[in-house]
């Protein structure tokens, strides 16, 4: 059996791994439209851009490990299409590839600024790929002035690590906090104090009107929302990404924000299957998509498993972090449809926040407290709820939740 994989990011790599390790013994081909082999992506907003990692320490594994390992690799191979009659994906130049089972994990991208608003001036820059991060790099330097677009992880992560190069950062976010949709004001609030204290200037409730260029097209400054006008070096659009569901879309594969999967990572074509950013799958009664590589890693390799005929079902187990400057967020399970959020101080400063749906517990935002964020992690997982006042109480051994 021959297994083919379009997307070469942390799904596909995770994806072609579990194949080999489960004992598939047939041809399997990893194509990817980046020039280097599948990467890491967190680092690249933050150890990478500070120049603190070299461009080999991204990488997922050795390159020679796909040729040790039987897996072709293609690089830098755009798929402008598949044959689901004929079971074949195409490339750009390149013969059409036969397959008995294909996997989508073609990831997301960035959503951008209009060009009628100054999105396509140079010096706007969005932050996802290696290539995002090259042509970034060099521009960070000290003393120059950058507005961040965004306040969600995306733009709050790169305005600490513009913050911390010596840049003067200007923050917009058009809602009323910054994390508005992923967390509870408690965390708006630290992280809000927190960039204060590293000298950002982060303006909540103004959006962009539009940027400015000069008459070469390079951008020099903003008009906000609230009259203000910035002038500015470059900018940094972080406003959320969106699915490569294109390709899905062009074959007549269901979709329902991403790829639509069913719990076995299966799409609505029984010979292909789909898992990361681009796929949404069925969770507690409703359909979501994780954004996270610790989700891209899970449904992948229950994908592998499945295409080898397991019939296991993808169970979802959300996690996420974030660094910013100090700051180790980790966040465990979903937040969504929470009632009540309650604090619980850690030691030096660390705080863990435990967000409730009445008396059911949902996920835990753990900042410096990586034994908030284990314990949270286990409980959820194992469908525990303690109640919030032991949860919260500093008195209270986390380990003693676990055992009740």
């Amino acid at each position: 059996m021959r297994v083919v994989v379009v997307g070469a990011g942390q799904a596909g790599a995770s994806l072609v791994a579990r194949l080999r390790s489960e004992g598939h013994e047939g041809e399997i081909v990893l194509i990817g439209d980046e020039p280097v082999p599948p990467y890491q992506r967190p680092p690249l907003s933050k150890a990478y851009l500070l120049g603190e990692m070299e461009e080999a320490r991204l990488y997922l594994r050795p390159e020679s490990w796909y040729a040790e390992n039987g897996i072709e690799l293609r690089r830098g191979a755009r798929v402008n299409g598949i044959d689901r009659d004929g079971r074949t994906v195409h490339c750009a130049e390149a013969e059409p590839i036969r397959y008995d089972a294909l996997a989508l994990c073609t990831g997301s991208t960035p959503r951008t600024l209009p060009a009628a608003i100054g999105g396509d001036l140079t010096g706007v820059l969005t932050m996802r790929t290696l290539a995002d991060a090259d042509a970034l790099r060099p521009l960070m330097a000290a003393g120059r002035r950058l507005l961040v677009i965004g306040g969600g992880y995306i733009g709050l992560e790169a305005a600490a690590v513009a913050a911390k190069s010596g840049l003067q950062v200007t923050l917009v976010e058009a809602a009323e906090r910054i994390l508005q949709r992923v967390a509870a004001p408690v965390t708006s609030d630290r992280f809000r104090a927190l960039h204060a204290a590293h000298g950002v200037d982060l303006r909540e409730g103004t959006g962009l009107e539009r940027l400015i260029g000069d008459q070469g097209g390079r951008l020099t400054g903003a008009r906000l929302t609230d009259g203000t006008e910035l002038e500015l070096d470059l900018a940094i659009v972080g406003v959320g990404i969106a699915p490569n569901d294109g390709l899905a879309e062009a074959a007549g594969l269901d979709l329902e924000n991403g790829i639509r999967c069913d719990a076995r990572c299966r799409t609505s074509d029984p010979a292909i299957w789909a898992a990361g950013d681009c796929a949404s799958h069925p969770y507690e009664g409703r359909r979501i998509r994780l954004e996270s590589v610790g989700g891209a890693i899970d449904m992948a390799e229950c994908a592998a498993r499945n295409i080898l005929g397991q019939e296991v079902d993808y169970v979802p187990r959300p996690w996420f972090w974030s660094d910013q400057y100090d700051m180790h967020l980790q966040i465990a399970g979903l937040n969504q449809g929470w009632t009540d959020v309650h604090v619980r101080p850690g030691a030096d400063g660390a705080a863990s926040h435990w967000y409730y749906a009445g008396v059911r517990l949902l996920a835990v935002d753990a900042m410096n407290d990586a034994r908030a964020y284990m314990v949270g992690k286990r409980l959820i997982e194992a469908g525990k709820s303690p109640s919030p006042s032991a949860a919260t109480d500093p008195a209270t051994d986390l380990k003693t939740l676990l055992k009740a």
